[in-house]
């Protein structure tokens, strides 16, 4: 029987914890994070719970926030620990950590046909390059090549870039959004957060009253037809994300597919994939038909970072 490992997705939120042997994990287990005061305290937990003849020495984690040497802190947690000290005291022999949007972008090459909807373009290169992007609480961005010795996953800034705009419209949003910010990152319209600021735009935009809606509270609204500013916003969120994704397929010649992940666009799949999306993607001029040949596609799969972790080599 292949060795155990613990595995662990973890978020400013909840930490998702698994174990995994041959490429698959079980035992998911989902911890809040406000409700232990370190990450080695939930992973105590987790393992605590786990079958007394279940034992696990090595450990892959991944975490929301920069992973760069021994010091790890959480973006939006008051989680932070010594990569070397957890590992004692875990008892563990080895303690691999992983910033989550590399972990997410590991676990593509596994993932099975059902984890992910097509939404269009022609069928994927063998062992091209790969795009990733997803947006979440954030907007994280990614690729992957193949090399000889397989994946190899290449992490960035990639939603922290100017966001462009594609119509007139978005041009006077953003000119709003750069009377408050200034720089307006792609991550400013393209996440939880944009999608509520892109509301709150429109409703200045059409001299509307905001109701000051949370992002779920305006996806709800537009998926039911309930509030015309929350589907404009809505339908301004998946083109502009189209505009983004279609920039880094073509920025990384990504012939291998270009996967949409993240937090948000699984709750409403049809909705997406019949938005503006696509046509957007592929609108780039002279190129528009070299994006009509890569294929997009949204990952449903609930976990795909513990997915990559799970096959770490």
């Amino acid at each position: 029987m292949p060795a155990a490992s613990l595995i662990a997705d973890i978020g400013g939120t909840n930490a998702r914890f698994a174990v995994a042997r041959g490429g698959r994990f079980d035992h998911l287990r989902v911890l809040p994070t406000a409700g232990y005061p370190t990450m080695q305290a939930a992973v105590q937990e987790f393992l605590a719970g786990l079958p007394a003849d279940l034992h696990v020495s090595r450990a892959a984690l991944d975490v929301a926030g920069p992973v760069s040497g021994d010091a790890v802190s959480l973006t939006n947690s008051t989680w932070s620990f010594s990569i070397a000290a957890a590992r004692s005291e875990l008892h563990l022999t080895e303690l691999r950590v992983f910033n989550d949007f590399a972990a997410t972008a590991m676990g593509i090459p596994h993932l099975e046909p059902a984890d992910s909807i097509a939404i269009g373009g022609e069928e994927r290169v063998e062992h091209g390059p790969i795009a990733v992007i997803g947006p979440g609480t954030g907007l994280g961005v990614a690729s992957l090549v193949h090399g000889s010795d397989g994946w190899v996953v290449a992490p960035g800034e990639g939603g922290h870039v100017t966001m462009p705009a594609a119509t007139r419209e978005e041009s006077r949003i953003l000119d709003l959004l750069r009377d408050r910010w200034g720089h307006v990152s792609a991550e400013r319209v393209l996440s939880g957060q944009g999608i509520r600021n892109l509301y709150e735009a429109v409703c200045i935009l059409s001299g509307q009253t905001s109701q000051g809606l949370t992002d779920r509270a305006i996806t709800a609204a537009a998926l039911a037809g309930e509030d015309a500013a929350c589907e404009q916003a809505l339908d301004l969120f998946c083109a502009m994300l189209g505009t983004v994704a279609g920039n880094l397929a073509m920025t990384l010649g990504a012939t291998g597919g270009l996967f949409v992940t993240g937090g948000i666009l699984p709750r409403f799949p049809d909705r997406f994939v019949a938005s503006g999306f696509r046509e957007r993607f592929e609108s780039k001029g002279r190129l528009s038909g070299y994006l009509r040949s890569i294929p997009a596609y949204l990952v449903v799969h609930p976990n795909p970072a513990l997915v990559g972790l799970a096959n770490l080599g």
